[in-house]
């Protein structure tokens, strides 16, 4: 009973530290770079390159358990998590702003992706198989409530920092006081609003600093499993290992029907998710609605985020009910209908935000409703010999599903409009259902016994 009051004082707070690099790697910097004057081609190309250590993530991952202890890598990169949110901050008044702070979030990237595999190893040895279980469902919630905390809190403080900057009783103070061009030797960066510019720097100050005290703090907490150890097993065994590994995976049964759902059950959300957040933040005149950094950040971030966190409970109690075979089609629907939402908002634009936040909190729980399936599969795929490998393979290239379709969809959406263009992410929801009716399954996989 001592042991398991303890792990309350570190799970929830590991797997906040897990989704709040994340979502600000991801998410956050697509509405960032929106707001400091890049193009949605640009926006969309750029952000989607940082996938790509979650894509290679299975090929690295085998010397995390050859090279020190999951808790050693665990706080290495938080610190380095830490440090390089606030090297964001520093880049973002400087002339070469873009190139420099999508190297450090590449950099944050990596961090974040080995951050994941050294969490997940370290609670995998640090409880048992009844703590594991019973704790699954308070790590998804944290990772969710730093979903919320970096999209919908750090936007809102995002805005107010701007109005703060903005407002005339602040006119007086001298922000060459914290100019990080200055501190880094660079020359200003001609970006056209300074305070956004500065509501950014200290956003991300801020997530830095919070990343950085629970480095402290998990140094402090953190217990030490006797099986938290190096392998031992030299790199050539381990190389040789996942390659047999990474060759049995694709020498599974039914292989390339299951790789086409992988990579391409996400196909519309994968342009989605690069393309919502600009259109909530773009001007009128741009077809966008015009939101400010804040209201998107509750729409979205929060009310958004809720939504996906009950649609994903809803979608596992479901599918626990009657199984993967009875409830596919109507995951498919669920995933795939509510993105009319965003043709409606595209060609009735409002700024009511009661309405706007409905439409969002509508997608997003049909999309966590959806995406149980998709998750279910991911399991059922991996089973057999080399199952924790195998499933980290298919991870791997979900996220190259994600990243391939969303380097191109900013390009495709200043071709076609906003209006056009959510009409053809409802058109690319029949590939979700192609590849939906080729994978092979067992009928009632899922179902509880």
């Amino acid at each position: 009973m001592a042991k398991q009051r303890a792990s309350w004082a570190w799970v929830p707070t590991l797997y906040f530290a897990e989704g709040l690099p994340y979502v600000l790697v991801v998410t956050v910097s697509t509405i960032m770079f929106k707001q400091l004057g890049l193009s949605n081609t640009e926006v969309a190309l750029y952000t989607s390159w940082l996938y790509l250590p979650w894509v290679i993530k299975p090929f690295w991952s085998p010397f995390v358990d050859i090279v020190k202890t999951k808790r050693w890598w665990l706080l290495l990169t938080q610190i380095i998590l830490g440090a390089g949110l606030a090297g964001v901050a520093l880049t973002l008044n400087t002339t070469n702003f873009v190139r420099w702070s999508l190297a450090i979030l590449w950099l944050l990237a990596f961090s974040s992706a080995t951050h994941d595999i050294s969490i997940d190893g370290f609670y995998l040895l640090a409880l048992d198989e009844g703590e594991q279980s019973m704790f699954v469902g308070i790590r998804n919630t944290a990772y969710r409530i730093a979903m919320i905390a970096g999209q919908g809190g750090l936007l809102i403080l995002v805005d107010w920092l701007k109005k703060l900057f903005d407002s005339s009783a602040t006119a007086h103070i001298d922000f060459h006081t914290f100019h990080t061009g200055a501190w880094m030797g660079f020359i200003p960066s001609p970006v056209k609003d300074t305070a956004i510019t500065y509501a950014w720097s200290f956003g991300f100050l801020i997530a830095g600093g919070l990343m950085i005290l629970l480095w402290l703090y998990h140094s402090y907490i953190l217990p030490h499993p006797v099986a938290d150890c190096a392998t031992g097993v030299s790199g050539k065994n381990i190389l040789k290992e996942f390659g047999m590994t990474f060759v049995s995976y694709f020498k599974k049964p039914y292989i390339i029907p299951a790789l086409l759902f992988i990579l391409l059950f996400r196909f519309p959300e994968a342009q989605l998710g690069k393309i919502s957040p600009l259109f909530l933040i773009d001007s009128a005149a741009e077809g966008g609605l015009a939101l400010t950094t804040g209201q998107v950040g509750l729409a979205q971030g929060t009310l958004g985020v809720i939504g996906l966190l009950l649609g994903g409970i809803l979608g596992g109690l479901t599918l626990s009910r009657f199984g993967l075979k009875k409830c596919i089609w109507y995951m498919v629907a669920a995933i795939s209908v509510p993105d009319l939402v965003y043709v409606y908002l595209s060609w009735m634009p409002t700024q009511n935000m009661v309405l706007v936040s409905s439409c969002i909190f509508i997608e997003q729980m049909g999309y966590g409703f959806g995406f149980t399936a998709y998750t279910l599969f991911l399991m059922y795929f991996a089973r057999g010999e080399h199952q924790t490998s195998h499933y980290a393979i298919s991870t791997g290239i979900m996220a190259l599903g994600m990243m391939l379709p969303g380097m191109i969809s900013g390009k495709l959406q200043e071709l076609m409009g906003y209006r056009t263009f959510f009409i053809w992410i409802i058109a690319c929801c029949a590939v979700t259902c192609v590849v939906s009716a080729l994978i092979k399954y067992e009928p009632d996989f899922g179902k509880k016994q």
